[in-house]
């Protein structure tokens, strides 16, 4: 019996979950820290202070719920990047902690492949499949040959597409985070009233950047003088349309590449905190439709950081026979294609 307890600390999110063989999720708990809201986003400093508050309440607690011991678990896992390394640091030191203490292996777990497999924890999904990863530090397309097998196709060249909606939500006046917000702005504004800039969208590859339709914005909002409900609801709706024409712009790209270099797909993947926008998710309903693919996008409790998603890569790993790395130190910055190599490498 194979019992995965699981930490996610990479960012602002502190979670916890136990997994089980069948990857059923037999507990999962997330705390979304509320003291950076004030500060219009993540201090790094206050979200690791907070990381070790937090988990010395809902560790037990996450025992507690699935009805089990700490030593019935099998093997303990954290996110070890990419992400605040001070956040990587305390959960994965918990986690290492847990794992030593119970002689149990540790599993360094990269948080995109976390998001890139969120997928099939509800639902089976076959490989090979492309990868749209939408979340609040990524903006990257892959192809996702099998688990261990990843090949960028494109990334943002400046910021996130979650970075620029939480700084136009901040631009508005909007509370931290922005996404949601902006997303509930959006259904009452005109998304034709405001003509916004897309960036690269007119360029031969799949690479993406919203710098300078952040600029934009900022700059329409500078100019205008009558700053009322109205202006604010239709530059969320522009906004959110101008993000979600580039996103299938690329992403339809992307689709007629890989049908013509790589072993067919039947899947397109959406995943990351930004595929819970409802939008984004009609707006990918039809462009799989018109190229005969099924959507896939995890339900929107697991969209975001969530240490079930950990779990359920570190299960994989596990039942596949990669072995655990007590000595692995987190990491800011960790490709999802970088674990092509280290994945051989550390199989048994």
């Amino acid at each position: 019996m194979n019992l995965i307890f699981a930490l996610e600390t990479s960012c602002d999110e502190t979670s916890t979950s136990i997994i089980s063989p069948e990857g059923k999720i037999l507990s999962h708990i997330i705390v979304k820290q509320s003291d950076h809201e004030k500060f219009g986003g993540v201090v790094p400093e206050i979200a690791s202070r907070s990381h070790i508050q937090i988990l010395q309440k809902i560790i037990p607690q996450t025992l507690f719920e699935a009805g089990m011991e700490i030593s019935s678990i099998n093997a303990f896992c954290s996110t070890c990047g990419p992400g605040l390394i001070g956040g990587l640091l305390v959960g994965s030191t918990v986690a290492k902690t847990m794992a030593i203490a119970n002689n149990k292996p540790f599993y360094p777990i990269n948080h995109l492949e976390g998001h890139a497999l969120s997928v099939q924890i509800n639902k089976k999904i076959d490989f090979p499949f492309l990868l749209l990863l939408i979340t609040g530090g990524h903006t990257q397309i892959y192809y996702v040959h099998k688990i261990g097998s990843y090949k960028l196709l494109g990334t943002t060249i400046d910021d996130s597409v979650g970075e620029t909606f939480d700084k136009v939500a901040k631009m508005l006046g909007m509370k931290y985070p922005g996404g949601p917000e902006i997303e509930k702005r959006a259904i009452q504004g005109n998304e034709k009233k405001i003509q916004f800039p897309k960036p690269l969208i007119k360029n031969n590859d799949f690479n993406f950047s919203f710098s300078g339709l952040k600029t934009a914005v900022r700059l329409k909002i500078i100019k205008e003088k009558n700053k009322n409900n109205s202006f604010t609801n239709d530059v969320c709706a522009s906004f959110q349309n101008t993000v979600i024409e580039i996103l299938l712009r690329k992403t339809e790209m992307a689709i007629e590449y890989v049908n013509e270099n790589f072993p067919k797909i039947n899947n397109l993947v959406v995943a990351g905190g930004v595929a819970a926008n409802m939008q984004i998710n009609k707006s990918f309903i039809s462009l799989c439709k018109k190229h005969s693919l099924k959507l896939a996008m995890p339900p929107k409790e697991l969209c975001g950081d969530n240490a079930a998603m950990i779990g359920w890569a570190c299960l994989q790993r596990f039942n596949l026979g990669y072995k655990g790395d007590i000595n692995f130190k987190p990491r800011p910055r960790w490709g999802l294609e970088e674990l092509n190599d280290e994945i051989l490498v550390n199989k048994i």
